[in-house]
């Protein structure tokens, strides 16, 4: 793709509050010089706001406030004015009842922070998993010039000589806790050694996917997504970012012109060699969804995924953590290997103003048991596999490089949890009536179900089939999983059970069809009782009478589409509305 960067100098975003001496100007100005900003930094040059996810309640984003200074440093080293904006931050850690419900209203608040403010382009600051899709969301719906800065992942953990991934060691000794094998002071010894430095996880949970989606996008320089957040490296890439940033201003490279059909397309084929997190599958179409004129569907998923083989050896699909990807070579020997074999739209553009290739094309491989030879896969077959059937009329999702190859095709009775508390309620139990070939089933965990579809999929097993040395069993939920869980999980199940979808009806001793290789999931129960049950189905839920639940519940739309806000949708443009001063 050829790019022709806008004529230089011209009339900024920022010159309809700042630029003349009428008495609207002089309002905004004046106000903006009690900081003590010289009269010269409002004389057109671009204004860039650093859209700061820092909090305290986000860990994983503990440390953006100082690496936001070497952003500034950038942006005044490349004649920019920076001025830093702090915006919704919402923790996985900490956010109830999930983080997903608050990922829309986080890209709402943004969008508009952006378009009312006097900003020419924008350095996205991100690393939680949900702060990176709803920054990247508003971006796409302000379609200001925009680049993205992730804060990077902390350190490889240890627990007694071995490594421990956040997240997917936390799920692995929950539940050899539960099978005798570990005792809880074992357990508390691990946690002191899980997160030993800032960052986002170490394994290639969602916040290290989506950081992978930016690049793999264009949307972030090249390298950005893998350097650790204690590196000093991650410092010099922020500056190099706040520099790059007012170049784009100055040539109004938008996210419109990066974030193509083909570019998600580059993503999703590279969320499968990297044995990326399910949930890059919603976010990805929530922020296709705000771009006008990119038709991203669950089907694109499948289409060009499913052939791609996983080459990036880490947890939870394999056994090493970002710390080794990034000394391996990160993210562009995975985007090299994918163009080396016919599966990467080479010229896709990125915010260096560069093609993708350009930027990967000489890149070498510093460790070929971390970043795997194309014929020596972790996953012959990776992506993620959308299945289909009476059971998801519009899908469902599975990650086949974390799930167990021999329930890749089974046939199960099906043991139903009405909702998540039914679940907790009951599955300790020891009369429960369940074993290993059954297929454990959760209700009410999707988008309006939860509400917001928390990351509650990866259902731990009972005690009396982990006691028998069993790991893995077949669940399916209309929830999401952590990106650093693993298993053989059916996910995003749509329509979900709070909408009707036949999930809802699924009853205890139904036996359910998982065929992955044929994209199949199938409720064997004839049509004519399938409809009788929909028929006779009431929601379980009230609807809530007020406040961001009531608006999220009103107009969230599935998990096929992205979840997102059906109001949302589109990109609504940067177009400074009237000064009432």
């Amino acid at each position: 793709m050829t790019f022709k960067p806008a004529p230089w100098p011209r009339k900024l975003r920022s010159q309809e509050w700042y630029g003349g001496n009428s008495r609207d100007t002089i309002y905004h100005r004046g106000w903006m010089k009690n900081q003590g900003h010289p009269h010269d930094l409002f004389d057109g040059r671009p204004v860039i706001g650093i859209m700061n996810t820092w909090s305290d309640l986000t860990p994983c984003n503990g440390h953006l406030r100082e690496l936001s200074e070497k952003v500034k440093a950038g942006i005044w080293e490349a004649g920019g004015f920076p001025v830093e904006v702090p915006v919704f931050s919402a923790s996985e850690n900490t956010f109830r009842p999930t983080a997903m419900m608050f990922r829309n209203l986080a890209a709402l608040s943004i969008e508009e922070q952006m378009r009312g403010q006097p900003i020419d382009g924008c350095v996205l600051m991100v690393g939680c998993d949900k702060t990176t899709p709803s920054l990247m969301m508003a971006a796409a719906s302000c379609d200001v010039p925009s680049i993205v800065v992730t804060g990077g992942p902390m350190l490889n953990g240890y627990f007694r000589g071995e490594r421990v991934g956040s997240g997917t060691h936390l799920w692995k000794f929950s539940e050899a806790v539960k099978a005798g094998e570990m005792t809880q002071e074992e357990f508390l010894e691990a946690e002191a050694g899980m997160s030993r430095s800032s960052g986002t996880c170490n394994t290639m949970g969602t916040a290290s996917t989506m950081a992978s989606m930016a690049e793999a996008l264009g949307m972030a320089l090249s390298g950005n997504a893998a350097i650790p957040a204690v590196d000093s490296r991650r410092r010099v890439m922020a500056q190099m970012s706040g520099r790059r940033i007012v170049q784009m201003v100055k040539d109004d490279l938008k996210p419109s012109d990066i974030m193509t059909k083909a570019a998600f397309e580059n993503a999703i084929r590279t969320n499968g060699a990297i044995g990326g997190s399910t949930n890059a599958v919603i976010h990805l179409l929530a922020i296709a969804g705000r771009m006008d004129g990119v038709d991203l569907t669950l089907d694109d998923w499948d289409r060009c995924g499913r052939d791609v083989a996983t080459i990036v050896n880490l947890m939870p699909s394999g056994k090493y953590l970002m710390e080794e990807f990034f000394y391996a070579g990160g993210l562009p020997v995975v985007i090299k290997r994918l163009g080396e074999a016919g599966l990467l739209h080479k010229d896709a553009l990125t915010v260096s103003g560069e093609t993708i290739w350009d930027e990967v094309k000489d890149v070498m491989n510093h460790n070929e048991d971390v970043i795997l030879p194309a014929d020596k896969p972790l996953k012959e077959q990776g992506g993620i596999a959308v299945l289909k059937g009476n059971l998801a009329p519009l899908g469902a999702v599975l990650k086949p490089s974390a799930a167990s190859e021999h329930l890749l095709q089974h046939r199960g009775r099906a043991v139903v949890f009405e909702d998540i508390d039914d679940y907790k309620a009951r599955i300790d139990d020891p009369d429960l009536d369940i074993d290993e070939t059954c297929i454990m089933v959760m209700k009410n965990c999707g988008p309006k179900g939860y509400p917001g579809m928390s990351e509650v999929g990866n259902m731990g097993l009972p005690p009396k089939v982990l006691q028998k040395g069993i790991t893995d069993m077949v669940r399916i939920s209309d929830a999401r999983m952590s990106g650093t869980a693993y298993g053989t999980v059916v996910l995003h199940t749509s329509p979900e059970a709070a909408a009707g979808g036949p999930l809802a009806v699924v009853q205890n001793g139904d036996f359910i069809e998982l065929d992955v290789a044929n994209r199949s999931i199938h409720l064997d129960v004839s049509d004519a009782e399938l409809a009788t049950r929909l028929a006779a189905w009431t929601p379980r839920h009230e609807q809530p009478a007020s406040g961001y639940a009531w608006l999220h519940q009103t107009h969230v739309e599935g998990a096929d589409t992205g979840a997102d806000l059906d109001f949302l949708k589109g990109c609504r443009g940067n177009a400074v509305g009237k000064d009432a001063h």
